[in-house]
């Protein structure tokens, strides 16, 4: 945003989340993807709007380039040019702020907000007690993170050396969301109502090696990377800190389509139990986890079942509570759910999942949660049994199963239960 200067005064963005851009399955989700050119269209440094006009032919063009265009560009170019729209509101009412305030105090302000979240996490520091986690995946990959803190002068270091080598398949994470993965984490031991800021990074050393699954070099797969090992090292951060179990240590991410439709969604599951601590560090209780919630970095909610069975040729034949599946503890883990999903047409259908084979762990003595299941209902009565990450051709009358992992336990059970 250009204020009467040559330069900047102020950025706006918007983040949208767009159904597919190409991509070897529909979804743009592939599960068995290995380099990022079969996860979708590439856009490096893509000028999209010039003099206030988009850039409709070469946008079209960039859409239909690569082995894998994307299937429905249409619906892409509607949804881009709704965060072009996001993004001139948010310059107008920028724009109208300096007019009434003045840029001058509008900057000052925004300086104070970084300010005061960078004060409210360097007191959160003093108050945590260093420690270090290693995290299994499904894969055989692993997320080690170690957390020194530094009390005198209200700083912390989150070193993943340890951390699994680049991987050969897609759950690899870019560095920027291993860094968002950090600030969510210590945003949430922060009780005072900011909002979410670079601030919160500022008394935060991070040491992530280049080359690990969590900083990968490119052309590197990375389409899982944001979905499942973001939320590993959101549970990983939590498991070294001793502040809450792990929740699901996945988004479920359910993907459907052909050249007509496609259709991505996440699914949730348990979370995890924890502990609560006063401003000394000491425990002073504890709290269960929840059901069948999106926790962590998921950001998404469900469409709604007439929504969803109005736009697409399926059914929502139930979505249920997973009982029992939740870890136990002395405070008990949040139960996952269970999702099926029946095809009234062929479809390709695929998941992307962690926690089929690691359940989410327990804490201090806490049981770990049920792992997920992914299974497809036939309709001639075969089931068949999905890994972590599968892709099959869905008939008519099909289901698609999925068992949402229940969140770990904490604290030792009481006997009574």
């Amino acid at each position: 945003v250009y204020l009467n200067a040559a330069r900047p005064s102020f950025y706006v963005a918007s983040r949208g989340h767009h159904a597919d851009i190409g991509g070897s399955t529909p979804g743009s989700m592939p599960p068995f993807s290995t380099t990022i050119a079969e996860e979708g269209v590439l856009f490096d440094n893509f000028l999209l709007v010039r003099d206030g006009v988009l850039r409709e032919a070469e946008l079209r063009a960039q859409l239909a380039s690569g082995d894998y265009p994307a299937r429905n560009p249409e619906q892409t170019i509607a949804d881009l040019r709704a965060q072009i729209a996001a993004n001139q509101k948010g310059v107008d009412e920028l724009a109208a702020m300096v007019a009434q305030f003045g840029a001058e105090t509008a900057a000052a302000y925004m300086q104070h907000v970084q300010d005061n979240a960078e004060e409210s996490v360097r007191r959160v520091i003093t108050a945590l007690n260093p420690g270090e986690f290693t995290l299994p995946l499904d894969n055989g990959a692993r997320i080690s993170v170690k957390v020194r803190v530094d009390a005198a002068r209200r700083e912390a270091t989150i070193d993943f050396s340890g951390t699994s080598a680049q991987l050969p398949n897609n759950f690899n994470a870019p560095k920027a969301v291993t860094m968002a993965a950090v600030l969510y984490v210590f945003r949430t031991l922060v009780d005072d109502d900011i909002p979410l800021n670079a601030g919160c990074l500022k008394p935060l050393h991070l040491i992530v090696p280049e080359g690990c699954m969590l900083n990968p070099r490119p052309p590197a797969a990375v389409v899982a990377g944001n979905v499942e090992s973001s939320m590993c090292v959101t549970n990983a951060l939590y498991g070294a800190l001793g502040v809450m179990a792990s929740s699901q240590c996945t988004m479920n991410n359910f993907t459907f389509g052909n050249a007509t439709y496609q259709y991505y969604e996440t699914i949730s599951g348990g979370s995890g139990a924890g502990v609560i601590r006063d401003a000394a560090g000491r425990i002073v209780g504890g709290f269960d986890g929840t059901s069948v919630v999106q926790t962590h970095m998921t950001n998404s909610r469900l469409t709604d079942p007439e929504v969803l069975e109005f736009r697409f040729p399926v059914l929502l034949e139930s979505y249920a509570l997973r009982s029992g599946s939740g870890g136990a503890g002395h405070w008990r883990g949040g139960d996952g759910g269970v999702r099926r999903v029946r095809f009234r047409e062929p479809m390709t259908a695929s998941i992307l999942s962690n926690g089929r084979v690691h359940g989410a762990f327990g804490l201090a003595g806490g049981s770990a949660g049920a792992p997920g299941i992914n299974r497809i209902e036939r309709s001639d009565g075969r089931v068949e049994s999905l890994a972590h990450i599968g892709s099959a051709e869905m008939a008519p009358g099909d289901v698609f199963v999925i068992e949402t992992p229940g969140g770990g336990g904490c604290g030792v059970p009481d006997r009574a239960t």
